[in-house]
């Protein structure tokens, strides 16, 4: 290997994000919010056109980036989007409406996570995308994994986590977290998993 950090700055400046989600992108880092980077949206993109997934949940609104990466796949998609912050999600709102995303498209539900996933239909999602911290990640994983139709796919964000899942000797509640998910799906024979080094990393793990 020559220059493994050279080939991942190429790997994430190859995406070419469009001007409706730049905008978005751009309302989040007024909010402080983090976003996915331009690859890993692209990324989520490929994954929702591969599993043809027309039916997807979205843990982590923000303020929609991931969202329009996600409906971008495909015309007739539709997207359940929760977030604990009603602000993120009225910002994500105005971002959905100057995208031109038709509203039957979307479902943008308040609320806690964990109470939200557990009052929504099993093995009915092609897809269940999770941005949010590791300790809240752990508490969800059990209720996100039932919502996976067989051939769908759950595909975690920040699945390196700065970088320090790698490292055994990091051993802090958000790591240690981290690892412990990724260990959980990449040990579980249900699923196909893989990891992609995109942004701060993205566990894709399918459904079989």
């Amino acid at each position: 290997m020559i220059d493994k950090v050279s080939s991942w700055k190429f790997a994430e400046d190859f995406a070419s994000e469009p001007i409706e989600i730049r905008r978005a992108r751009a309302a989040a880092d007024e909010l402080g919010v983090e976003s996915v980077t331009e690859a890993t949206g692209n990324q989520l993109a490929a994954i929702a056109a591969l599993t043809r997934a027309k039916s997807i949940v979205e843990v982590g609104t923000g303020a929609g980036v991931s969202a329009l990466w996600l409906l971008s796949a495909s015309q007739d998609s539709v997207i359940t989007t929760i977030d604990s912050e009603p602000e993120y999600q009225n910002v994500a709102r105005e971002n959905f409406r100057k995208a031109e995303i038709a509203p039957a498209r979307i479902r943008a539900i308040s609320g806690k996570a964990a109470a939200v996933l557990k009052n929504m239909a099993e093995s009915a999602y092609d897809l269940v995308f999770l941005d949010l911290d590791p300790l809240d990640l752990q508490g969800v994983l059990e209720s996100a994994v039932s919502l996976a139709k067989p051939g769908g796919a759950i595909v975690i964000a920040h699945a390196m986590w700065r970088d320090r899942v790698p490292n055994p000797t990091l051993r802090d509640d958000d790591t240690a977290a981290m690892r412990a998910v990724t260990q959980l799906l990449s040990d579980n024979e249900g699923f196909l998993s893989t990891m992609s080094l995109v942004g701060d990393g993205l566990l894709i793990a399918v459904k079989r």
